[in-house]
């Protein structure tokens, strides 16, 4: 092995981050390997890289015995102690076998190896850099597309965007850039893995945190997310500073925070509402755009009954129930919604005087 070779070595050590010393003893490893395979033999050899100069030799090694029943293996005590006086009986004694043309075949051993081992070299430091960004939002380019994938170029790998982890209706071109959210990183043995998602809740939050500044400093938390990808989501949020509105936050000067979060989502209709320790008021909130009269709590079936206007009752529980379903997944609670002339019909409940319960919420379409 030439010096060049070894200078080679020292350069990928510096750029890829690959122990030399790591890289020599999987060679050596690999070349036992080709000498027993190439000269089909079951000695048991040594194979040794000088890591200066990259000279290599292959030693076959011995136990020493007094009478020799396998020569591949065995060395008679006399034929031992004629490379070294001072071996005894049960001794391993080396004795070099170097092929003359093993050289070419150590080239070939050598540059397998190495460039396996850059190889997974590479695919562990992208392991690494993505492992880190699990729940969390990337954007890349798309470049080819099959029947259940789109796959996004990411720079120094290409992730998997399943067709069903798209919003309904939403159509991609090859060349489009696309921002979704990473839902789990594997390492694989044909490399790392990377799935995507655009209808993932966690894109939705993690959207809020890019575009509020309140939200990435730790002012605002963001306490609960539902939703249904493409057509409505709840978000709950809470404000640790009682001077910050947690709601006007999210939604910014003019709307232009939440307008922002709304045309990534290609229109996904968002409703932001306060979240509050108290059942009735965290419902009543969750349930907007919806004006809500009455809220009774029942703890034993974490249940809540919430009574509306008559007018209003349709739009609490929304088209095909969405807006109590989100309302729901958003407080954890159940939630049975009963307009004010059911509520006086079934449980005798007096018409309202006092009028709707204040809400803190805001709908963005």
């Amino acid at each position: 092995m030439s010096m060049d070779f070894i200078e080679a070595m020292n350069e990928l050590e510096r750029e890829k981050g690959i122990s030399k010393d790591v890289l020599f003893e999987a060679i050596e490893a690999a070349l036992i390997s080709s000498y027993k395979r190439n000269f089909n033999t079951a000695q048991n050899v040594r194979v040794d890289m000088n890591r200066n100069t990259g000279v290599i030799k292959v030693f076959a090694r011995k136990l020493i015995v007094d009478e020799v029943l396998d020569p591949r293996t065995e060395i008679s005590l006399h034929a031992a102690r004629e490379i070294n006086p001072h071996f005894q009986i049960e001794d391993i004694a080396e004795i070099e076998v170097t092929p003359r043309d093993f050289g070419r075949i150590a080239a070939q051993t050598a540059k397998q190896v190495v460039t396996q081992r850059i190889r997974e070299a590479e695919r562990g430091l992208i392991y690494s850099a993505f492992i880190d960004k699990e729940d969390d939002i990337v954007t890349g380019t798309l470049q080819r597309q099959d029947m259940r994938n789109i796959y996004i170029d990411l720079g120094k790998i290409e992730a998997a965007l399943p067709l069903t982890e798209l919003m309904p209706n939403e159509k991609f071109k090859h060349g489009d850039r696309i921002k979704a959210y990473i839902t789990k990183v594997e390492n694989t043995t044909k490399g790392p893995q990377i799935m995507l998602s655009r209808t993932h809740p966690g894109l939705l939050k993690r959207l809020f945190e890019l575009e509020v500044p309140e939200i990435f400093d730790g002012v605002v938390e963001i306490r609960s997310v539902a939703r249904e990808a493409g057509f409505r989501s709840k978000i709950a949020v809470y404000s640790r500073n009682d001077e910050v509105d947690p709601v006007g936050s999210c939604v910014g000067p003019k709307g232009m925070r939440v307008q922002t979060i709304v045309n990534e989502l290609r229109g996904e209709k968002i409703d932001i509402v306060r979240y509050s320790e108290e059942v009735e008021e965290y419902v009543a909130n969750a349930l907007s755009p919806s004006k809500v009269l009455e809220v009774q709590v029942f703890e034993d079936e974490k249940m809540a009954r919430v009574i509306v206007p008559d007018y209003q009752l349709s739009l609490a529980i929304g088209i095909k129930g969405q807006n109590a379903r989100l309302a729901a997944k958003l407080t954890g609670w159940k939630i049975d919604i009963k307009s004010e002339s059911q509520a006086e019909q079934e449980f005798g409940r007096p018409k309202s005087q006092s009028g709707e319960m204040h809400q803190d919420s805001v709908s963005v379409d």
